[in-house]
């Protein structure tokens, strides 16, 4: 844990970032300078890079990782589509929550927040609803941690003829994933995430003739991301509106330090081995996951809370803080939980020591279950 930051934050983003990320945003740029627009054009290549499709395009877009989300269905899907979102927890009953706020015709195929999703139901879902024409997935569900099987997920959507797009909010730069391996046209993430950059910016990924068909579709103005796309591409990295010049200037940092580290792969080693520390340490200190191992995501883990009287997350939650981790409480809708993240610039030695105050913690609080 570095010295110069009040405390480790332990969530699926924003997250703890790096000294030369943060160094980075200690300038003033203007929007339309050249410099600075070389600067967007190398994020963009960086991320198109990441995924590797020849016929990649990136577009970047202000706001959270929900803004983008909101730009991506709002721009993509005409006005005569049908749209089939797959939910498992809060991420996805908000895709589906936003394609009834822009007015999309969409079914909600729902399953728990416990079970992973199932291709047999969305083929069978797709067999039976020939007017679906897009589909809309998280990969990774922070409610819980959950990695879903998009890859079979979209390889079903792709075989059906239909659009897949993808919320890879908390997985895009962590786990190996492209366009490619998951059948997608689009994918949507953000710069505060896996990348380890700070927040003020989503991004799409896309297949560059599907983003060219969605030319004059889009639901709003600021979110159009077809516009936004085409703006860039015509003026060598402008944005339509004031760009987070600072936060861009941070993520342009943030991936060369990814490269630095030996890429997605190097990444995606250092959280499986975080969140693998975690689990067993916790499981050690007498806590459950909320989730069998097989579906855990490198991501963030979910907790559940200790049957004990003794046990109160708000005071849990304060004594980690004391000591310099922040957690994040839990998402669940039927279950007592806890989460715990395990990216951002986050390392072995400091899970191991997250789980020697948790211990002195318990102790504290009066609550030991081991």
């Amino acid at each position: 844990m570095d010295d110069d930051i009040p405390y480790l934050l332990l969530t699926p983003g924003p997250l703890t970032t790096s000294r030369g990320v943060r160094a980075a945003m200690q300038r003033d740029l203007s929007t339309w300078d050249i410099d600075y627009n070389a600067i967007v054009e190398s994020v963009r290549r960086s991320i198109a890079t990441l995924d590797g499709g020849s016929e990649t395009t990136v577009v970047l877009m202000q706001g959270s990782g929900t803004f983008g989300v909101e730009a991506l269905l709002g721009t993509v899907l005409p006005r005569d589509a049908r749209l089939l979102v797959l939910s498992n927890g809060a991420y996805g009953r908000r895709m589906a929550e936003i394609a009834r706020r822009l007015e999309i015709e969409h079914e909600e195929l729902d399953f728990d927040e416990t079970a992973s999703l199932e291709v047999r139901r969305v083929a069978e879902m797709l067999d039976a609803h020939p007017d679906l024409t897009h589909v809309a997935a998280v990969h990774c569900e922070t409610t819980t941690g959950m990695l879903n099987p998009l890859e079979e997920i979209g390889d079903a959507v792709t075989a059906a003829g239909r659009t897949f797009l993808v919320d890879a909010m908390s997985s895009f730069g962590g786990l190996p994933l492209s366009l490619d391996s998951l059948h997608a046209d689009f994918l949507v993430s953000s710069s505060n995430k896996c990348l380890q950059g700070v927040p003020g910016f989503s991004f799409v990924v896309a297949r560059k003739s599907a983003l060219e068909a969605t030319s004059g579709q889009a639901r709003s103005l600021s979110l159009d991301l077809f516009d936004q796309w085409r703006e860039m591409e015509d003026h060598g990295g402008k944005w339509r509106f004031t760009s987070p010049t600072h936060a861009l200037c941070a993520l342009a940092r943030a991936l060369e330090e990814l490269e630095e580290e030996g890429g997605v792969a190097a990444r995606h080693a250092r959280y499986q081995d975080n969140q693998r520390r975690l689990v067993a340490g916790m499981s050690e200190l007498g806590f459950v996951p909320l989730l069998p191992a097989e579906q855990h995501s490198p991501i963030i883990t979910a907790f559940l809370a200790p049957d004990d009287p003794r046990f109160v997350f708000s005071e849990f939650y304060d004594r980690l803080k004391a000591r310099r981790f922040v957690i994040y409480p839990g998402k669940v809708t039927n279950r007592n939980t806890f989460r715990i993240g395990t990216i951002g610039h986050v390392f072995p030695a400091d899970i191991a020591k997250l789980l020697e105050v948790i211990r002195d913690v318990q102790e504290t609080m009066g609550f030991i279950d081991h």
